[in-house]
């Protein structure tokens, strides 16, 4: 195992612990339903703060947990004053990339409407790279749903930071599974 995937490992228990400490600190009664919501926020926050903010999957992951007021003090405690994270920075990157998708569905219709006028079928032989291209294209737009901040990113971006949101998962599936374990053995 890589020392950067232990430390993140490390780092990761670490902001996790806190934040769920941060969270039983409130008097509030909470059902089971809440309790999973609030575990699984504290790891996504833990994991995102863990990588320092230093991917577009980990700022997103911040930006949208910080969104919610309810959310934002445990995302400060989390983060702590050495971050790197900048919800002004974040948030005008989120505009850019509206701005941007709408500019290019504008292109993209224009484009679609002179390409069917162009050619009503596609040759027999350029049939089985235009499925190809739409099945790729299908999948990165459900790899773009998947991947927090991934609407915001080029094909290489995306499948850069996929990679990492995959690694940085496991990592916190390990701890979590360690954990269940562990605690397995104490029963």
């Amino acid at each position: 195992m890589h020392t950067s995937s232990k430390q993140l490992k490390k780092e990761f228990i670490k902001k996790w612990v806190k934040g769920l400490e941060i969270c039983c600190s409130s008097n509030k009664k909470m059902d089971v339903m809440e309790r999973k919501k609030k575990i699984k926020l504290c790891a996504d926050i833990a994991l995102a703060s863990a990588k320092n903010a230093t991917t577009s999957w980990s700022n997103a992951l911040i930006y949208n947990a910080k969104k919610d007021d309810e959310n934002a003090i445990l995302v400060d405690n989390l983060l702590g004053p050495e971050s790197r994270f900048n919800s002004q920075r974040t948030a005008h990157q989120m505009i850019t990339f509206h701005k941007r998708v709408r500019s290019k569905r504008i292109l993209k219709k224009s484009c679609t409407v002179s390409q069917r006028m162009k050619k009503a079928s596609p040759p027999a032989s350029n049939l089985a790279t235009c499925i190809a291209k739409r099945l790729v294209k299908k999948r990165t737009q459900v790899l773009k749903k998947l991947v927090p901040g991934g609407e915001a990113m080029d094909e290489y971006s995306l499948i850069k930071e996929a990679l990492d949101y995959i690694l940085s998962l496991r990592v916190q599936v390990d701890v979590m599974r360690s954990l269940a374990n562990a605690t397995e053995v104490l029963d």
